[in-house]
């Protein structure tokens, strides 16, 4: 049996799953750096490491990309952060926009077991708080089609899918506007400065979405 990755593999494996789970173009070595805050000789280096692992391919100057065994691994660390996000709201009181952090270091931590147990409590969630799927403990994941709402035109109805849980205070913004996973919205303007929406059942009241926080949210295609 492969020994368990470092905490760094981890880390690597579930940036680079991320990088690709909402749009399509791979990671290169320098987005990974950047988004890891590590220097582009250290990426190099853990780049080989997981080649030889068989959990990445790579070629020189090229994109990293996951080979089954690596989106494997990955799958199940994003499992754990995302259970562990999940049980930090239901269960520890933590809002939405003060869990990432935490999930980030608790997803070490863990033991299968105990993620067992947490999963079970819950009632096996299909979603975290910011409506990210979690993987099954098979690896298996639920997708549909999603577009940004960035990116949606004037008409556009759908659901948020997501919204991504880089920014704390977008998800403040979002929560004060009633706006979260499992809304309905519907895109009524479109300008350079704001994204005008009505939300649910709100009788037709419209809510401006800057553009980074639009560019923060997934909606059904």
């Amino acid at each position: 049996m492969p020994a368990a990755p470092s905490p760094a593999i981890e880390d690597y494996l579930k940036t680079v799953y991320a990088h690709t789970e909402w749009q399509s173009d791979p990671i290169t070595p320098s987005v990974l750096a950047g988004k890891l805050g590590v220097a582009p000789s250290s990426v190099t280096e853990m780049v080989k490491k997981m080649a030889a692992q068989g959990l990445v391919q790579h070629v020189p100057y090229g994109a990293v990309r996951l080979t089954d065994a690596g989106r494997e691994r990955a799958l199940a660390v994003v499992r754990r952060h995302r259970l562990i996000e999940t049980w930090l709201v239901r269960e520890m009181g933590y809002g939405w926009d003060e869990v990432h952090d935490e999930a980030e270091v608790l997803e070490h931590a863990v033991s299968d077991r105990l993620l067992e147990a947490i999963d079970d409590r819950l009632g096996r969630p299909a979603r975290d708080p910011h409506g990210d799927a979690i993987p099954a403990a098979d690896g298996s994941i639920a997708s549909e089609p999603f577009l940004l709402l960035a990116e949606a035109p004037t008409g556009h109805a759908g659901r948020v899918i997501r919204i991504s849980d880089r920014d704390p205070e977008i998800l403040r913004d979002l929560e004060r506007a009633a706006i979260g996973p499992g809304s309905e919205v519907h895109v009524t303007d479109v300008s350079p400065d704001a994204v005008s929406i009505t939300v649910g059942d709100r009788a037709g009241a419209t809510v401006a979405v800057s553009p980074a926080a639009a560019a923060a949210i997934w909606v059904t295609a």
